[in-house]
């Protein structure tokens, strides 16, 4: 019992461009699959009656199950059921946008510590808001240039009114709020390439919370990670991107904004550079952990061991002690995933550093942990049999 203790009683998986899915029922949840009736309700609902209670999973509007279209698997029954299931998508369900992918010019903005909500930039309006080179961009100057390397030792820098966008970062000009607002401490950064080097660097925390938020680049230019802070648009009727940090249960908000917003931007750069393998590393360059993402489509819904216990219940949004629960459908990213610090996968590890296609991902230490754990997290919640592909690990990361 030790190897289900975290497992989820019911996981429901469903692909919405494939139009099919997945629902594997925990042996304890029930005995024979005979007991098990699945069908589509009113609005969207998908009912799946075992013979103790009842779990029901609120689908977004234009996804339903096709009457008669569930099968059951064959295969080992010793873990649970599983039961293949046949769906009809009227129109996927889009991906949001992350915080760079909200960023325009002329529009006013407020940037905030995410920890504790304090200002730490405001009315801040953009005249250019422009992306930086993909992070390989100098691997391929050989490729572009036929002299020496003229962008060597030189930093793309915004002027005033500037934002530069990174895969997980923004470049600002620096103004006199930030006296009022941050703190500076400085910090020595090892790099990690052949030719060691180490330097300094001068890190930006909340003056409020003292959370980390990034670092100063130069003394008029601020780096600031999107996993540290929020961003709210004055316009009315705007999407307040601050929203993904309020989730029902408060210790978990700082989890859920940090795995929203990274599956958001990890399906942005998919789709717009067709890059799928990601290389999360810390600000000097180690990696922590190799990413590969296969699905952008998932609806994922689970019922934890707590909801039969009648405890805190931690995917749902209404729960009802007893013969009924309930939960919604969750858009999110399914991804391979390898710790680096796995000395046995250390020769996928060496391979992945030197294919110059795999796209780093630069964030704070902290993050590169809590992401770790959220990973791992995830994976202890899958039905045995889908938490392993070959030497990877397999997660889902909630949008």
């Amino acid at each position: 019992m030790e190897e289900t203790s975290q497992q989820d009683l019911v996981f429901l998986e469903l692909r919405q461009k494939l139009q099919s899915g997945l629902l594997f029922l925990r042996s304890d949840v029930v005995r024979d699959d005979a007991d098990v009736k699945i069908e589509s309700k009113q609005d969207s609902l998908l009912s799946v009656q075992t013979p103790d209670r009842t779990y029901q999973v609120k689908l977004p509007p234009g996804v339903s199950l096709r009457e008669t279209s569930c099968q059951r698997s064959p295969g080992d029954t010793q873990h649970g059921s599983h039961f293949r299931l046949r769906l009809k998508v009227e129109q996927p369900t889009e991906a949001p946008c992350s915080v760079i992918g909200q960023l325009r010019v002329n529009v006013r903005f407020s940037f905030l510590c995410q920890s504790c909500g304090s200002m730490v930039l405001q009315d801040r309006t953009f005249g250019r808001v422009l992306p930086l080179p993909n992070g390989n961009w100098n691997a391929l100057v050989d490729d572009w240039c036929c002299h020496p390397d003229p962008f060597a030792n030189r930093k793309l820098l915004p002027r005033d009114r500037d934002c530069l966008l990174g895969d997980t970062f923004l470049l600002l000009a620096q103004d006199s709020s930030c006296e009022q607002t941050l703190v500076r401490e400085e910090s020595s950064l090892q790099k990690t390439s052949a030719e060691k080097r180490s330097s300094k660097r001068v890190l930006v925390s909340c003056r409020s919370c003292s959370a980390a938020l990034g670092e100063e680049v130069t003394a008029e230019v601020l780096k600031l990670y999107i996993t540290e802070i929020l961003i709210k648009p004055r316009e009315d009727g705007e999407c307040d991107i601050a929203q993904l940090s309020l989730v029902s249960e408060p210790n978990s908000e700082r989890q859920r904004f940090l795995e929203r917003t990274l599956a958001a931007r990890l399906v942005e750069l998919s789709s717009a550079q067709s890059i799928f393998r990601f290389s999360i590393q810390t600000p000097d360059d180690k990696a922590v952990i190799l990413l590969w993402l296969l699905n952008t489509d998932a609806l994922v819904a689970s019922f934890p061991d707590a909801a039969a216990r009648g405890d805190s219940f931690i995917s749902a949004d209404e729960v009802h002690p007893g013969e009924h629960q309930s939960c919604r459908a969750a858009q999110a990213v399914k991804v391979l995933y390898i710790l680096c610090s796995d000395s046995k996968l250390q020769d996928v590890v060496d391979v992945w550093e030197k294919d110059i296609s795999v796209h780093p991902l630069p964030l704070p230490q902290s993050s590169c942990e809590e992401l770790q754990k959220l990973l791992m997290s995830s994976t202890s919640r899958l039905p045995t049999f889908q938490r392993c592909m070959n030497s990877y690990q397999v997660a889902y990361m909630r949008m």
